[in-house]
C-alpha cells in the first residue's frame, strides 16, 4: 500500500486544477516575454539575459514543484509548450527586428507553430490532448534556444571573437530550424494517425 502512494507522489497524474504555483509561475513566464522580445530588439542585451535566465530557471521549478507536490494538471502540460514556443518565437522576431538575424528564418519558425496549433486544434476536435513530445522536438528547441542565447550575447561586444560566435550560433539556428520542421512533420504524421483510426 505505501509503495502503491509513494509512486503516486513522485509520478502524479495530470489532474482538472487551474490555480496551482507551477501554472501561475508559467503564466509569468508567459508575461515575461514580451519583454524579453523588446528588450532584445533595442539591443539591451545584458538586461535581455537576465530576464531570460529568471525565465529560464523558473521553467525547471514550475516542473520540480508539480511533481514534488502533486500539483501536475492537464493545463500546465498545454502552458509549459505555449510558453516555450512564444519564448522562441518572440525571441527570434525580436532578433530579426533588431537586424541580428535574417527574416526569413522568423517566417519558416512562425509556419511551423501555425500548422502545430492547427493540429492541436484539429486532434482536440477529437478529444485528443497534445501529442508526446518527441526527442527531435526537444532537439530542435534546445538548439534554436542555445542559438537565441549565443546570438545575444554576440551582440554585447563588438570583436572579431563575438563575429565568430554570431556565425556560429548563426549555423546553429538554421540546424535548430530544420529540426524543428522535422519534429513537425513527425507531429502531423502522428496526428494523422490518429485522426485515420478515429476514421
Amino acid at each position: 500500500m505505501s509503495n502503491h502512494n509513494t509512486d503516486a507522489q513522485y509520478s502524479p497524474e495530470a489532474r482538472d486544477v487551474i490555480f496551482t504555483i507551477p501554472n501561475m509561475i508559467s503564466v509569468l513566464r508567459i508575461i515575461s516575454i514580451p519583454f524579453i522580445a523588446m528588450l532584445v530588439s533595442r539591443h539591451e542585451m545584458i538586461t535581455a539575459l537576465i530576464v531570460l535566465a529568471i525565465s529560464s530557471v523558473s521553467d525547471s521549478l514550475d516542473g520540480i514543484i508539480a511533481r514534488s507536490f502533486n500539483q501536475v494538471s492537464k493545463i500546465g502540460q498545454i502552458l509549459d509548450p505555449i510558453a516555450d514556443r512564444l519564448l522562441i518565437f518572440c525571441s527570434i522576431l525580436a532578433l530579426g527586428v533588431a537586424g541580428i538575424i535574417p527574416w526569413w528564418m522568423l517566417i519558416i519558425v512562425g509556419l511551423r507553430d501555425v500548422l502545430m496549433a492547427v493540429l492541436i486544434l484539429v486532434l482536440a476536435q477529437h478529444d485528443y490532448g497534445p501529442l508526446p513530445v518527441h526527442f527531435v522536438g526537444k532537439a530542435g528547441t534546445a538548439m534554436l534556444m542555445m542559438s537565441i542565447v549565443a546570438l545575444i550575447v554576440a551582440d554585447i561586444w563588438q570583436t572579431p571573437a563575438m563575429e565568430l560566435l554570431h556565425l556560429a550560433a548563426l549555423s546553429a539556428g538554421i540546424w535548430g530550424v530544420a529540426l524543428y520542421w522535422l519534429a513537425g512533420i513527425i507531429y502531423y504524421r502522428q496526428g494523422f494517425e490518429l485522426l485515420r483510426r478515429d476514421r
